[in-house]
């Protein structure tokens, strides 16, 4: 991994990194583990702003980027806010341990410091939109905090099942979670070394998108018992459902494997099994709306540019009819 990028804090809104429209703030957070915590809001106003707004979690080994999602939302008049989730992008600092967590309610006030910053300026409809690790999380806050300015809640692709060998999952995790007890910074391997899904994302790899490597690598980053933990603790705890507002989860047609092309890669899910995407999120609650995105990258707006217009052609429609 490169040199890690570090932002000086910013305590007041300012410009932020994406450029003209773009604002962006630090919000201390209580030290923990790690030492020193802060969290990054990051918001695009619609022009004609309507009292509604989204906010958006990203995944792990990632951060918010895509200025493309954004400027469809502000489009269609919703304002648009995303979370730097501590330890992550905007909000790292040099004493951290990045992606580091051991409970993933640790990132709670993180996305409460988004809802309040939205509240604050106006906005009281708000729509949740969490991608991967991201949607696990914001499934989880959901659930947990049945928070009542959360109108609805969008799934990008969520984590909401390992996508491992039987073996793994039945063997392997439980005897991780039971290291994490003794030893939550033990480290375990999380990847084979590839970037084929990166190479079907960043420009220098022969992708269509440009952003941070030292934020988003290209290569994913070992983690260490305690966020298999926390992770596996939240997959477990949101198959008993409770997510009362609707829920639309969106996902690719097809997964991806270490070994297959790089054409395969460039149309389907190379993070996750979709099928099991599927299947855990229809245990969400009453209201799922599962959508399957023919085409679609494991981030569905990285995808091509048909794939992802019909991706926020289907946000919206679900939206207008649920008259947010």
């Amino acid at each position: 991994m490169k040199t890690m990028n570090t932002i000086p804090y910013r305590p007041e809104w300012s410009p932020d990194i994406l450029g003209h429209g773009f604002d962006m703030r630090h919000i201390v957070q209580p030290r923990d583990y790690s030492g020193h915590v802060r969290c990054t809001v990051i918001r695009r106003r619609a022009t004609a702003g309507k009292g509604r707004g989204v906010l958006y979690v990203h995944g792990f080994s990632d951060y918010f980027f895509q200025k493309e999602m954004a400027e469809e939302f502000t489009g269609r008049n919703y304002d648009f806010y995303a979370v730097d989730l501590r330890k992550y992008g905007r909000s790292t600092t040099d004493e951290q341990k990045m992606f580091q967590v051991r409970d993933l309610s640790e990132y709670f006030p993180d996305i409460s410091a988004g809802i309040e910053a939205m509240r604050s300026d106006g906005v009281d409809k708000i729509i949740l939109l969490g991608h991967s690790t991201g949607g696990l999380t914001a499934s989880l806050f959901l659930q947990r905090t049945k928070c009542p300015a959360v109108k609805a809640l969008i799934l990008n692709s969520p984590f909401l099942a390992w996508n491992l060998p039987w073996a793994s999952r039945t063997l392997g995790i439980p005897v991780i979670k039971a290291l994490a007890r003794l030893m939550p910074s033990l480290k375990v391997s999380s990847s084979d070394g590839g970037n084929d899904y990166a190479a079907s994302l960043s420009k220098h790899l022969g992708g269509e998108w440009n952003y941070d490597t030292s934020w988003k690598p290209d290569v994913l980053p070992d983690v260490d018992t305690g966020w298999i933990r926390a992770i596996d603790n939240a997959q477990k705890e949101l198959r008993k459902g409770g997510i009362g507002v609707p829920v639309l989860l969106m996902h690719s047609a097809r997964s991806a494997r270490s070994g297959d092309s790089k054409e395969r890669f460039s149309c389907s899910d190379g993070v996750l099994d979709v099928r099991s995407i599927a299947e855990a999120g229809r245990r969400l609650g009453p209201l799922v709306t599962d959508v399957t995105v023919d085409g679609g990258l494991h981030d569905l707006v990285l995808s091509r540019k048909d794939v992802r217009q019909s991706v926020y052609d289907t946000i919206f429609n679900w939206l207008s009819g649920l008259n947010l």
